[in-house]
């Protein structure tokens, strides 16, 4: 659990440890090589990420994805009337935006996620939410703690294997609960991240599912994130235990104007650049 007295200022150590020079690749990464390569990069990344996309997601909104899609419109979670009293969990929460959000529809939240320094800027935006640092694939809740589930562009892409993911989101669930999450579509990875022309021609086999790593001068893992087919995210789903109820592709609004990465207008007009899994606990 994350606590007031944590300083903001002070940035754990390990952090630094990896040179700030990477190159990318593609090869293997397993479980631990993938984590600790996720929080390092958050812990080291967290600052730059909330001052470059602070304003377009808000203090207290729930955006699933760089469309800017927003759950007050989208209702993927469920009526806004039905959230009041639930009980939620926000995996790969960053600064607990999502969760700000659901506090606000009456929902009780808790937000997870696996890097220290994206939770302290949760604590400098404030809130009553309560704040724990804790990997996605072993969550540290009772079985049946929660009504929700839920997680914009979190945990899932970057681990290994995300079964272990569902699985645990699963056990937490209480029968019949919802788990919603979003990642960048599949599709995209056939497609240089480019926003511009340059984005727009296949450049690499949709079907080669070869993690995408930065690693740095010795070779170890800085950046990991690992590709899934559209297919592979349905047996996964399924394989967790859930059954997937909707699957979202969002449009690109005409009132986003704003480039993400290799999210532009132009890309977005074309190919999908998100996907979002609806999904029932079993």
């Amino acid at each position: 659990m994350i606590h007031e007295d944590d300083t903001y200022e002070a940035l754990d150590s390990f952090a630094a440890d990896d040179a700030d020079e990477s190159e990318a690749t593609r090869r293997d990464a397993d479980e631990a090589e993938s984590s600790r390569a996720s929080r390092g990069w958050w812990d080291r990344n967290a600052d730059d990420y909330q001052i470059e996309h602070g304003t377009f997601l808000g203090d207290d909104r729930f955006v699933w994805c760089p469309e800017g899609l927003d759950e007050t419109e989208a209702g993927l979670l469920g009526p806004l009337d039905s959230l009041k009293g639930l009980d939620v969990l926000e995996i790969g929460a960053g600064a607990a935006q999502c969760s700000r959000w659901l506090a606000a529809q009456g929902a009780r939240p808790v937000a997870l996620d696996l890097s220290h320094r994206q939770l302290q800027h949760a604590l400098r935006i404030g809130g009553d939410i309560p704040l724990v640092q804790a990997d996605a694939v072993k969550l540290p809740f009772q079985d049946g703690s929660f009504d929700l589930a839920c997680s914009a562009y979190g945990a899932v892409p970057f681990v290994a294997d995300p079964v272990e993911v569902f699985r645990e989101v699963r056990r937490v669930l209480r029968p019949g609960g919802r788990w919603v999450f979003s990642v960048t579509h599949p599709v995209r990875w056939a497609f240089p991240d480019e926003p511009g022309p340059e984005g727009l021609s296949v450049s690499a086999s949709y079907f080669d599912r070869t993690p995408y790593v930065e690693q740095n001068d010795e070779g170890r893992a800085v950046y990991v994130e690992h590709h899934r087919t559209v297919g592979d995210r349905v047996r996964d789903v399924v394989a967790g235990g859930f059954t997937l109820v909707d699957l979202v592709e969002p449009q690109w609004p005409a009132w986003n104007t704003q480039e993400w990465g290799g999210w532009s207008p132009l890309r977005g007009n074309l190919i999908p650049g998100t996907a979002i899994f609806v999904c029932v606990r079993d």
